[in-house]
């Protein structure tokens, strides 16, 4: 197949629209459905994400894309169980027998919020507990390497027969320029090809210099989901994955707030009080994560009131107050952060340390890189500069 015609491209009004290989034939198979302009920037830019993943740290490797942005990506380790119940997977006895399903529970249950109806990349041949997994989300495609029989039936069972799923060429290699236009005027660039591994992390340049290997691992996973997120971004991650993504910000503090705030929820979540919320056996599943965010975070609908909770509750919870989530919070220590640029001031490490970070990973020169080492230092922080910008458009 030289070409596949979109049903559209951005948006409806825009037509026609397809996708293409100037040379040769498109690296992919279409099992199923009619993925769309957005599903293929979605699978192509999660694709590249989890393939690194996988060959920096040799584990199976999931993603979670929404609109050109990973929601989460991680690697396939255990779920302890109060994460499991977290996630939503504490009924599948069989999760801890597929690595590669390990991976997909970590990333569709870091942000499930944003992670609704999310385009899915497997580094690996997707078996049948991870279909299982996927089939009861609300998803809009999968990208993989390949699928086992069975499990490629099950996922055409989604949407009515209509889930994308996409088969691509794991040899494949693209070409080392890419093209394209804006306004009607071609743009040309290398692509970028930059390997972030382990040696990246050698400039350490805070006075703590004990980097463990969980944490350089987890620092390679947040470059590597930087690497393919919409910049300005930073990101969190914990035990093997990213716990919070702030994508596409003006300002690098607002970055690191909004991914601040998602590694929070993410914590949170995992509070006794949320694991034990008396949910109606009626509420779905995206319901319960509507209403566990509202819980943790207070937003527009009070969740716990007297008139509101009899829709989702069978008996009155009691509120997370301010004071249990900070404390509750202040004990999360250990956390990896990864910025796609320079950090301008020391605020953000300031934030940083408010979500229990305590590595990070940049690529410093910035004229203010004393204060931000500073800062570091007086929470005993462990900090790299990679010398590496991974700006992504």
């Amino acid at each position: 197949m030289k070409e596949f015609e979109l049903k559209y491209g951005c948006n409806p009004n825009q037509k026609p629209a397809r996708i293409y290989m100037e040379e040769g034939e498109l690296p992919i198979t279409i099992h199923c459905g009619r993925p769309g302009y957005i599903n293929f920037l979605d699978a192509f830019n999660s694709w590249q994400l989890v393939k690194e993943l996988k060959e920096a740290t040799g584990l199976p490797a999931v993603s979670s894309f929404k609109h050109v942005s990973p929601t989460s990506a991680a690697v396939g380790l255990p779920l302890s169980d109060r994460l499991k119940k977290a996630c939503f997977v504490d009924d599948i006895p069989e999760l801890d027998a597929s690595p590669l399903a390990c991976a997909y529970a970590r990333a569709r249950g870091t942000d499930r919020m944003c992670s609704f109806g999310d385009w899915v990349a497997l580094s690996d041949v997707c078996d049948v507990t991870t279909a299982l997994l996927i089939k009861r989300e609300v998803s809009d495609g999968i990208i993989a390497p390949g699928y086992e029989p069975e499990a490629l039936e099950i996922l055409k069972t989604k949407r009515k027969g209509s889930y994308n799923i996409v088969e691509i060429d794991p040899d494949y290699v693209p070409a080392p320029v890419e093209r394209k236009q804006v306004y009607g005027i071609t743009f040309e660039q290398g692509r970028n090809n930059f390997e972030i591994s382990e040696a990246l992390l050698q400039n350490i340049v805070t006075e703590n210099k004990s980097l463990p290997e969980s944490a350089a691992r987890d620092l390679i996973i947040s470059l590597i989901t930087l690497k393919y997120t919409q910049s300005n971004s930073v990101c969190y991650a914990y035990g093997g994955q990213a716990i919070g993504v702030g994508a596409g910000q003006q300002s690098r503090i607002h970055c690191t707030r909004l991914a601040g705030g998602k590694a929070d929820t993410w914590f949170l979540r995992q509070h006794d009080k949320v694991l034990s919320l008396p949910f109606l056996p009626t509420l779905g599943r995206a319901d319960r994560d509507n209403v566990i965010d509202g819980y943790i975070n207070k937003n527009e609908e009070d969740v716990c009131a007297d008139g509101v909770w009899q829709k989702y509750f069978t008996s009155r919870p009691e509120p997370l107050s301010d004071g249990e989530a900070r404390e509750y919070l202040s004990k999360v220590s250990g956390v990896s952060l990864g910025s796609d640029a320079f950090f301008p001031f020391g605020d953000n490490i300031e934030r940083a340390h408010r979500s229990g970070v305590a590595y990070i990973a940049q690529p410093g020169g910035s004229i203010r890189d004393a204060q931000v080492i500073e800062t570091c230092d007086k929470y005993g922080m462990v900090m790299a500069f990679t010398g590496m910008r991974l700006f992504h458009h």
